[in-house]
């Protein structure tokens, strides 16, 4: 939920900064409303091929994590220097 808030704040801000230009009236103009709309459109766009992206990659990234962290475990069970037998 933070993470989506987060988002939705950036975008909210940005389409905000570059769309609405006069600050005088209580509603937004056309051609305003248009400028939001349209932006708003192409970041939830973008935001979602990111997603889809993310969603496609992470199964292998966790297993790359998995097969490294079980690797990193067998070796560290061993000393580093053998100590001599007495």
């Amino acid at each position: 939920l933070r993470d989506f808030l987060l988002v939705y704040n950036r975008m909210t801000e940005f389409c905000f900064r570059h769309c609405v230009c006069n600050l005088n009236y209580r509603l937004l103009t056309g051609r305003e409303e248009s400028c939001l709309d349209s932006c708003a459109a192409r970041l939830v766009r973008a935001n979602h091929r990111l997603m889809g992206a993310y969603v496609g990659l992470m199964p292998a990234l966790l297993q790359r994590r998995a097969a490294e962290h079980g690797a990193s475990a067998g070796p560290a069970a061993l000393p580093d220097s053998p100590e001599p037998a007495p």
